[in-house]
């Protein structure tokens, strides 16, 4: 059986990884704060404020579910979207705990 490269790092790296590869472009950076601001959101009332096609908004809604950033709901035909806030909270610490630990950890080599 195959190792794959996941399994080489600890559970804390990969997710730290799986967060950030989501976050990793500015439509879903966009996408978030969109979010933030409503209870709910229908993916068509994003792709009325983003300068993409549908089709891209849904692929870039996709990986953010994936990673569990955002929850969707069916409603009808439509998809509604909303952060999951337990996972933002998670993130939060996460990348704060990330981010404490370079700037504690790091030399002054240059």
């Amino acid at each position: 059986m195959a190792i794959t490269k996941a399994e080489l790092f600890d559970k804390k790296q990969v997710q730290t990884a799986e967060f950030a590869k989501a976050l990793g472009h500015p439509a879903r950076i966009a996408i978030l704060e969109i979010l933030a601001k409503r209870d709910t959101c229908i993916c068509g009332d994003i792709t009325e404020q983003l300068p993409l096609a549908q089709s891209t908004v849904s692929q870039h809604l996709k990986a953010l579910k994936s990673a569990g950033i955002i929850k969707g709901e069916i409603d009808g035909v439509r998809t509604c979207y909303c952060l999951d806030e337990e996972t933002i909270s998670d993130l939060q610490e996460i990348m704060k705990n990330f981010l404490t630990n370079l700037s504690t950890q790091h030399s002054n080599c240059c």
